[in-house]
């Protein structure tokens, strides 16, 4: 018998973070109604989003089987569309119309990131799973277990997200999605706690892509089908584990060759608190326009400053724009802009939209309107400077933060107002305020794919919480087929 046989058929005691997550996603008790709530609204947003993504052919080029007509009949559908796939590649579909627009939610630590990328993976597992239950004459899936399921992914990848910084060793934060995708889709799929941890283990191994995709001078589209990609090859390792493939047992801790080691320079991976909701609870929306969240509160600025300054873009000398550290690294950019991955990662580019139009939507970032000349005229006006009191704000885990802060100057020497938000519409601070307007996002991109008939059955639906939550999964994705 070879060795690796016999290490499959042991025992194994994994590297306790690996054993920590996997006994959360198979064993806690999600005890709070908020992170419920707020996951109902996660899952609509996500949803909505993806199928305004079906506007805009550079996403929808990537949708579809893999390979022309590898379609299969009853397996996971793709929202928006007709399309039925096998469960990894409709996770891909899925995962890449969530994120195209970066118009999802987003979470704010040492690592940045969108939990609701996961929602690829759940969607589509969710549907294939509850689909050939029923085909056996088994109980289904109801939406409350992807609503689970997602408080449960959320909280994985922001949890890891609060002290293990990715970014700064240059790798890109869709790592901690195929943790967390990989997690819960073993789950899913009915594995043991040593299934869960043999998937684990091989989705650390499998290392994580680099930014480069992310910043100057190759920013680029990988960027919106990057948490596709994670969270599809999550479902590829959690079908091999409950099919009896093996898992790795120090796959973090290992001298020379384990993750810690080869890619985190050395450093211990840690969980910044205990698993529970918090991450749910604290889940930032994107509310009013698709902007990198960095940007969000100086977008607010811009706006508020539009209707005094829109008759005097000729007249100004220069703009202040005030901010926090993360946002200096990530969005901070001079310089021509080649494509719309680049502009909606550009601070400038989107408080000068901001500005100039009193607007910010997905078209904005489309070559036809980046080619108006005023757009990086203001832009090299920008002076972006670092408020280190926003940095500390950013971090501390009772604010959270995201500040940002825009004063125009004007030829003759007068200045507006320094306008200053520190908490964007979709913060947990204004969650009076923005979760109706993330309502209002859902319907308005309904509509964008469906008749009103149909959106107006959706909504009466998905409105209904008690109802929404007892719906089986299948009967639910069965609204979304085009």
């Amino acid at each position: 018998m070879s060795g690796y046989e016999n290490i499959a058929d042991k025992e194994m005691t994994f590297d306790p973070l690996i054993e920590e997550i996997a006994d959360y996603t198979l064993n806690a008790h999600i005890a709070s109604e908020e992170a419920y709530r707020i996951a109902q609204h996660v899952l609509l947003d996500s949803l909505g989003t993806g199928l305004l993504a079906l506007r805009f052919p550079e996403c929808t080029k990537h949708l579809g089987p893999i390979v022309p007509g590898a379609s299969l009949p009853g397996g996971a559908r793709v929202p928006g569309t007709r399309y039925e796939l096998d469960p990894v590649h409709a996770a891909f579909n899925i995962g890449c119309m969530i994120r195209w627009l970066d118009y999802n939610d987003t979470w704010l630590a040492a690592e940045w990131g969108h939990p609701s990328d996961n929602l690829g993976c759940i969607v589509a597992l969710a549907d294939y799973i509850s689909r050939c239950r029923v085909a056996e004459g088994k109980m289904p899936l109801y939406v409350k277990d992807i609503l689970t399921m997602c408080i449960k992914a959320h909280e994985i990848q922001g949890v890891l997200a609060l002290e293990n910084s990715l970014n700064r060793v240059g790798l890109d934060h869709v790592h901690l999605v195929k943790i967390a995708s990989t997690a819960v889709a073993t789950a899913m799929l009915g594995g043991t706690k040593a299934e869960v941890c043999s998937a684990l283990s091989n989705a650390w191994i499998d290392g994580a892509s680099l930014r480069t995709y992310r910043h100057a001078p190759n920013t680029g589209s990988r960027k919106s089908w990057a948490a596709g990609d994670a969270t599809s090859r999550a479902v590829r390792l959690a079908l091999m584990a409950v099919g009896g493939e093996m898992g790795y047992a120090t796959a973090l801790s290992a001298k020379t060759w384990g993750f810690q080691d080869v890619l985190f320079r050395g450093k211990e991976l840690t969980l910044g608190r205990a698993l529970d909701s918090y991450v749910m609870e604290h889940i930032l929306f994107k509310i009013s326009f698709p902007a990198e969240f960095h940007a969000q509160t100086a977008v607010e600025c811009a706006l508020e400053l539009h209707p005094l300054i829109s008759e005097r873009i000729e007249e100004i000398a220069s703009i202040t724009l005030t901010t926090h550290q993360s946002a200096i690294r990530i969005i901070d950019k001079k310089g021509p802009l080649s494509n719309p991955a680049d502009r909606d990662h550009c601070l400038q580019y989107m408080v000068a939209i901001g500005l100039l139009y009193g607007t910010l939507t997905a078209e904005h970032y489309e070559d036809s309107i980046a080619k108006d000349p005023r757009i990086d005229a203001i832009r090299a006006k920008m002076i972006v400077t670092e408020e280190e009191q926003y940095s500390k704000d950013y971090l501390d885990p009772d604010k959270r933060s995201i500040a940002n802060a825009v004063q125009i100057h004007f030829q003759d020497g007068s200045s507006t107002e320094k306008v200053v938000c520190e908490y964007p519409i979709g913060h947990r601070r204004r969650r009076a305020e923005g979760l109706p307007k993330v309502i209002e996002k859902f319907e308005s991109n309904l509509l964008t794919r469906f008749p009103k008939k149909k959106s107006a059955d959706i909504l009466n639906l998905t409105l209904d919480y008690e109802r929404f939550i007892q719906t089986p999964c299948q009967e639910f994705l069965s609204l979304f087929v085009i």
